[in-house]
């Protein structure tokens, strides 16, 4: 039977994971075991998400008897309890002088599954990882199907989704320690917070350590336009070639490869789409402020019919363009062994394999391979810069949305709407000449003829109209499918480091009011400095991708536009020409 749980107070959420609940409402909750002072449940209207556990208390056998759970020297007089969220809203949710106990956790990044504490390695990943398999199966039978299509990347744990025998609180359910000498700033009570997930929390408040290699840094530097990735010194490209039905277990299993030639070492590899969603999660997993192109969706059936191959194809060009082009993506470890391991390999696949899913500098530990200019930025200003960039990519994804409206339309309307309606004219003029033709008139044989090739003609047309989209139209669409998953992106990239900017506020209150030492507060200035150098060099790249990207487009629709009005005026002017004949 479900666990009940019934509301003492209002809860109005505000923040993403977070569920509204009234006064006596029954939810369902998933545990009995809270999350650091939450639940996780569903409310009545069946939305799922995080609710204060004080705000509650469990119904046992439909009744409401039952104690309040980790309720802290809180009343049922309707007003919000002691150590609420509201209780001291200056640090983010509870009491300043809360220190939270030194607990042990095993999850892969702060507060979700398969975080390891600062400078020590993960050890294994509690989360199921449909997405990877096992170290042996570069030859099994995980085909494209295998996985389910909205799986969360590794290492990242979906809000309402997490076992809860991997949950682990670390708040002792009887409140809080005791109130310390000096204030800290507090961590984010939604420990599904993007901040929080991307290990930006904990990097800012100084919990990150880990042992840099030279080969593990990226640089920040300042060119002309602001603060921007350090190019790749050796810039390449990658083709994507003759994908293949290939089988195994005796025709039992059927998968498409694709042929991979990366131009710095000009050795063909053979992938799968699995391989290429296997990187992807890592990717993700290991850059969280940088946005990595979404590779085309999963799709379970027709996975083999000609025409959803070639899209898959042309979608997997657009994304190794971005990720070759991109100074960190393009010369991170993992993308290289993926570019450039031996198909057949598999000893040296699986090592590598196991190295990535190994790497150390994920989550909080990123943040320190992170090098930047000397000089800091002035936050105010890069705050100011990030709201513009907010704006902008709101508009940007507000027209591309509706320009691909537009032009699918528009293309469906070619395809099928022109394509007939040209030939039904064409079909009219015909019949007009097999009418004429009934005079048997010596002289009207020439009209006649020109008359027919009038007909020829729009029939042609209308199947010009047909054929183009896939010419001009589908790649505009591709190239805004592309975008449109950077612009899904960068709300969790902003609000990483708006948090961080948070937490600058936050310690610059507490030295104003004596709570804490102005070093401490510096060095969460100095750790949000660097989040900010990386936020704004990975804009920096977005804005001169999307100006290439969309220059280069719009010339080949409007080369292909002009070819194609070109092709239809010559078809004109050769049924023209046929009454200069007659």
């Amino acid at each position: 039977m479900a666990l009940k749980a019934r509301a003492l107070y209002d809860f109005n959420s505000e923040n993403p994971g977070e569920i509204s609940v009234k006064e006596n409402e029954i939810v369902t909750l998933y545990s009995e075991q809270d999350i650091e002072g939450w639940f996780e449940g569903a409310n009545s209207k069946g939305d799922k998400g995080l609710f204060p556990a004080s705000y509650v208390e469990i119904v046992k056998n439909d009744t409401a008897s039952a104690a309040v759970v980790n309720n802290n020297n809180s009343s049922t007089s309707g007003h919000a309890p002691q150590g609420s969220r509201y209780a001291n809203v200056s640090t983010g949710g509870f009491d300043a002088s809360y220190q939270p106990p030194n607990k042990v956790e095993s999850s892969s990044s702060p507060g979700y599954p398969g975080f390891s504490p600062p400078g020590q390695a993960s050890q294994h990943n509690v989360y199921p990882d449909t997405s990877q398999g096992s170290e042996d199966d570069w030859y099994d039978d995980w085909d494209d199907s295998s996985t389910v299509a909205d799986e969360p990347p590794v290492g990242v744990a979906r809000d309402f989704d997490v076992p809860s025998k991997y949950r682990v609180s670390s708040v002792p359910r009887g409140g809080a320690q005791q109130a310390k000498s000096s204030a800290t700033v507090g961590k984010n009570l939604n420990r599904f917070s993007t901040f929080v997930k991307s290990g930006g929390e904990a990097f800012v408040l100084g919990e990150a350590a880990g042992d840099v290699k030279d080969w593990d840094r990226l640089c920040v530097v300042m060119g002309q336009y602001g603060p921007q990735w350090q190019d790749n010194p050796y810039p390449f490209a990658c083709t994507i070639d003759d994908p293949t039905k290939q089988t195994k277990f005796k025709g039992m299993k059927s998968y498409i490869s694709y042929k991979l030639t990366p131009t710095h070492t000009q050795t063909q590899v053979n992938r799968r789409y699995k391989h290429f969603d296997w990187l992807y999660a890592r990717l993700v997993e290991k850059f969280p402020v940088i946005s990595v192109p979404h590779i085309p969706e999963k799709q379970a059936t027709g996975r083999f019919e000609e025409d959803f191959i070639s899209k898959r194809r042309k979608g997997l060009i657009w994304w190794m363009d971005h990720m070759t082009s991109h100074p960190v993506l393009s010369k991170c470890d993992v993308f290289q062994h993926f570019l450039t391991c031996n198909s057949t390999d598999e000893k040296a696949w699986k090592l590598g394999k196991r190295k990535a899913e190994k790497d150390e500098m994920v989550g909080a530990n990123f943040f320190l391979t992170i090098s930047t200019p000397v000089a800091p930025m002035d936050l105010q200003e890069v705050e100011i810069k990030i709201d513009g960039f907010k704006t902008f990519t709101k508009r940007m994804d507000e027209g591309s949305m509706q320009l691909n409206v537009t032009v699918s339309e528009f293309a469906r309307k070619q395809i099928s709407g022109f394509k007939k309606e040209y030939q039904r004219v064409g079909q009219s003029f015909k019949i007009l000449s097999q009418a004429f033709e009934l005079d048997q008139q010596p002289y009207s044989v020439g009209l006649n003829r020109a008359i027919s090739i009038t007909g020829d003609a729009y029939e042609a047309i209308g199947d010009y109209f047909a054929e183009q989209p896939s010419k001009d139209l589908d790649p505009i669409m591709d190239l805004l499918a592309l975008y449109q998953g950077h612009l899904a992106n960068y709300p969790d990239i902003i609000h990483v480091q708006k948090g961080a900017l948070t937490k600058v506020k936050e310690s610059q209150k507490h030295v104003e009011e004596a709570k804490m030492e102005a070093p401490q507060a510096e060095g969460i200035k100095e750790r949000c400095n660097i989040i900010s150098f990386a936020t704004m060099a990975e804009i920096q790249h977005f804005h001169q991708i999307r100006v290439r990207d969309f220059k280069t487009q719009m010339q080949q629709y409007l080369q292909q536009q002009i070819g194609f009005f070109q092709k239809v005026t010559g078809k004109l002017e050769e049924a023209l020409q046929k009454y200069d004949d007659a």
